[in-house]
C-alpha cells in the first residue's frame, strides 16, 4: 500500500526526478509541470496512483512509502494520460516505457583516491559505445580498458548515452538527459565502468547535447511548453529556453543535468556539444553557470569541460569572473580541415578556406585556430576569436572524429584516403603537437570498419532523416552527383550500425599502425621536452610549401627537440638559412625516432643533417635530438626503431 507524505524540497540531493530516501523508508518525487492542475504517479505494477501536491513556482512533489529502488512509475497530467518522468533516471523498457526509480548512493564505489584529472597531459579517445565492442555495451567496453591504458589512452570521451529512441544510433537525438541509455546496460554498469577506468588510471567524460531535443520521445513538453524557446531556433528545430519565460526551471533541468553525471556517475567532466546552438541572451551565459555548478559538484575532484564551437568562439575559454564560459577545451576544426585537404588533396565544402600546407600547421602548432577573426569565405563572414594568452592544452587536436569520418560518401578513414607515408607523418605531427591529441575509436589500429551516420527512427521519421542526411552530404560537389547518392548508406539500416562496429584484434594484425601510435605516445608522455607540451617555447618554421620544422625548447636550451615534418617530395636543402634547424652549442642532431622505421612499415631514415647540408625525406616525420658533436656518425649507432 503506497502511502503520500509531505516531504520537504530542502532533504533531497537533486531538485527533481525520483529519489530514494537515506533511511530507505520510500521515494520523493519531483517534477515541474507549470501549466497543469494535477500530477499524480502512477506505478506499473498496479498500486494506487498517488497525487504529488503543488509548490511555488509550478512544481509538484510528494513523498511515497514503501518505494523502493527498482519500482517503474509514471506521471499523470490532470487526471489524464500518464508519461515518463523528464527526470527519469532510467528507462529499461525505452524511452516510451515506465520510468524506473535508481538509488545512485547505493552503489559500492571503490575509486575513493581518485582526484581527478586536468587538461595537461591527457590523450583522448573518442568512443561510440554501441560500436566499441562486439557487445555493444558498458560490459563489453569494459573489457577493453587495460588495452586502452597499454596504448596511452588517459581519457575518454564517450558519445551521448542519454536515453533516446531505436535500436542503435549517435545518441545526439536523446529526449531523457538524466537516465543512461539501455541499450548499453544499467545506470549501475555506466558506474561500474568508470570505476573500473579509474582503477587503471584512465579518465570518463561523456558527450552532454543541451542544444536541442530528439524528435521522437520528446515528452518534457507534456509537462511544460516552456522548455523551448520561441525566439531561438538551432539546425534541428527550436532551441531550449534558457532565457524566456519560465527559464529558470529549464536552467535548472539542465544545470543539474551536469551536476547529476558528475556527481552520481563520477564522470571527469563532460564534452558539450555544438554550442554555438546553446543559445543564451542572459549574463552570466548557462555555459558558465554549469561549468560552476559541475565543479561544484566534483568536491575534492578536478574535472575538464570541453567544448565543440563551430565558430570558435575562445570566450568560452576563459574564467567565468571574466565573463567567460569556464571551459578547459574546444576542439580544432580548423587543424583538422588543413589534415584533410594536406592528406587528400581535397578542398570542397568547409574545407574550402584551407591549403593544407606548411604555414598552417606551423601556425597551428604555435597558435591553435588559423582563424581568430579573419575573412571566411566559405560563411560569407568573419570565423573565430583569438587564442593569445590560453593555454596549449585547450586545444583539442585530430585528424578523425565521429562527425567526420560520417561525412564522407562511404564513411572512409584518413588511413584509406591518404598516401601510408603522408598518413604516418600526419599521425605523428597530431600526436607530438603541444595542444591535446584526440583519437577516434579504432584509429589507432587502422581499422577497416568505417563510420556513418545511423539512427534507428520510426518509417516516417527515418525517411526524413535519409533524406536530410543527403541534403546535407551535398555541399560536396561530388556527392551531389546521381551515382554517389545512390550508394549512401541508409541510416536507419541495421547492417550501416554492423559496419560501424570496430574490432579490436586487428590491432595485431595491423600491428605497424598499431605500434606508430603507441610508441608515439609513449614518446608524448616520457620524452622530457616533448611532455612539456611546449612549457619553454615552441617555434616553428616553413622549409618548403610541404615541409616545416617545429622546435621544442628545453629550460636550458641544451636538448631541444626538432620535429621535421615533410608532406611533399624530398628535400635538399643547400643552402640551409633557417635559426631553427640549427643544433645546441657544441652539438649536433641525431634521430630519436621516424616515421619511415620499419616498425612501422616504412623504410628506414637516413640522416637528415649531414656535411652535404639538410636532405629531407619525402612524406616522412622524424623527431631529432642533440648529442655531442664529439661522437662520430652518431645514426650508426641507433636502432631503427
Amino acid at each position: 500500500m503506497v502511502t503520500s507524505t509531505s516531504h520537504s524540497t530542502s532533504r533531497r540531493i537533486s531538485p527533481i526526478g525520483a529519489e530514494v530516501s537515506p533511511d530507505g523508508s520510500g521515494t520523493a518525487f519531483r517534477v515541474w509541470a507549470p501549466e497543469h492542475r494535477s500530477i499524480r504517479v502512477t506505478f506499473e505494477d498496479g498500486r494506487l496512483r498517488f497525487a504529488l501536491e503543488a509548490e511555488d513556482g509550478g512544481y509538484f512533489a510528494g513523498f511515497a512509502t514503501d518505494v523502493a529502488a527498482g519500482t517503474r512509475y509514471k506521471l499523470q497530467i490532470d487526471g489524464g494520460e500518464s508519461f515518463p518522468d523528464p527526470a527519469s533516471r532510467f528507462q529499461p523498457s525505452g524511452v516510451h516505457g515506465y520510468s524506473e526509480v535508481v538509488n545512485a548512493a547505493a552503489f559500492p564505489w571503490t575509486d575513493g583516491d581518485w582526484r581527478g584529472i586536468q587538461m595537461r597531459g591527457q590523450v583522448i579517445y573518442e568512443m561510440h559505445l554501441g560500436t566499441f565492442s562486439e557487445e555493444g555495451t558498458w560490459a563489453g567496453a569494459a573489457k577493453k580498458l587495460e588495452y586502452l591504458r597499454d596504448t596511452g589512452v588517459t581519457l575518454l570521451e564517450v558519445m551521448p548515452v542519454a536515453d533516446f529512441p531505436g535500436r542503435f544510433g549517435w545518441g545526439y537525438d536523446g529526449v531523457f538527459l538524466y537516465a543512461p541509455a539501455a541499450l548499453y546496460g544499467t545506470p549501475d554498469d555506466m558506474r561500474r565502468f568508470v570505476d573500473r577506468a579509474h582503477s587503471l588510471g584512465i579518465a570518463v567524460i561523456l558527450d552532454v547535447v543541451y542544444n536541442h531535443l530528439g524528435p521522437d520521445g520528446n515528452y518534457l513538453t507534456k509537462f511544460s511548453d516552456r522548455y523551448l524557446s520561441k525566439k531561438h531556433k538551432t539546425d534541428w528545430g527550436p532551441g531550449i529556453n534558457f532565457d524566456g519565460e519560465g527559464c529558470s526551471a529549464v536552467r535548472e533541468f539542465y544545470r543539474e543535468n551536469a551536476v547529476s553525471w558528475i556527481r552520481d556517475f563520477h564522470l571527469d567532466g563532460l564534452r558539450l556539444d555544438a554550442t554555438q546552438d546553446i543559445h543564451d541572451d542572459t549574463e552570466p551565459g548557462i555555459i558558465a553557470e554549469i561549468s560552476e555548478a559541475a565543479r561544484k559538484a566534483a568536491g575534492h575532484r578536478s574535472i575538464v569541460l570541453i567544448g565543440e564551437n563551430e565558430p570558435q568562439d575562445t570566450k568560452l575559454l576563459r574564467p567565468v569572473s571574466e565573463g567567460g564560459g569556464g571551459l578547459d577545451a574546444l576542439w580544432n576544426d580548423d587543424y583538422h580541415h588543413s589534415a584533410v585537404v594536406a592528406m587528400t588533396g581535397k578542398a570542397d565544402a568547409y574545407y574550402s578556406d584551407y591549403r593544407g600546407n606548411a604555414q598552417e600547421f606551423v601556425s597551428a602548432a604555435k597558435y591553435g585556430y588559423l582563424f581568430q577573426g579573419q575573412w571566411y569565405r566559405w560563411q560569407k563572414k568573419r570565423r573565430g576569436t583569438p587564442t593569445f594568452g590560453l593555454p596549449r592544452t585547450s586545444m583539442v587536436n585530430f585528424i578523425e572524429n565521429h562527425d567526420q569520418v560520417a561525412n564522407s560518401a562511404h564513411g572512409q578513414r584518413m588511413h584509406e584516403l591518404a598516401a601510408p607515408g603522408v598518413y604516418r607523418a600526419m599521425t605523428a605531427l597530431t600526436l607530438l603537437m603541444p595542444g591535446t591529441p584526440m583519437l577516434f575509436q579504432g584509429q589507432e589500429f587502422a581499422s577497416s570498419s568505417r563510420f556513418f551516420f545511423f539512427a534507428d527512427h520510426k518509417p516516417e521519421l527515418a525517411e526524413k532523416v535519409k533524406k536530410g542526411r543527403a541534403e546535407f552530404l551535398e555541399q560536396w560537389r561530388a556527392l551531389r552527383n546521381p551515382d554517389m547518392q545512390a550508394c549512401l548508406h541508409d541510416p536507419a539500416a541495421p547492417s550501416t550500425f554492423e559496419l560501424s562496429r570496430i574490432h579490436n584484434e586487428e590491432a595485431l594484425i595491423h600491428r605497424h599502425m598499431y605500434a606508430l601510435h603507441r610508441d608515439l605516445l609513449k614518446l608524448r608522455r616520457e620524452d622530457p621536452v616533448i611532455s612539456q607540451q611546449g612549457d619553454a617555447g615552441i617555434d616553428g618554421a616553413v622549409l618548403s610549401g610541404q615541409c616545416f620544422v617545429l622546435r621544442y625548447f628545453s629550460d636550458d636550451l641544451q636538448n631541444d627537440r626538432l620535429l621535421v615534418v615533410n608532406l611533399g617530395t624530398d628535400l635538399n636543402m643547400d643552402p640551409s638559412p633557417e635559426p631553427l634547424l640549427g643544433p645546441p652549442l657544441e652539438k649536433r642532431w641525431t634521430e630519436l625516432w621516424s616515421s619511415d622505421s620499419s616498425a612501422y612499415g616504412g623504410c628506414g631514415t637516413a640522416p637528415l643533417d649531414t656535411d652535404e647540408n639538410w636532405r629531407i625525406p619525402g612524406m616522412a616525420a622524424v623527431v631529432l635530438h642533440p648529442v655531442e658533436a664529439s661522437i662520430e656518425n652518431p645514426e650508426e649507432s641507433q636502432t631503427d626503431r
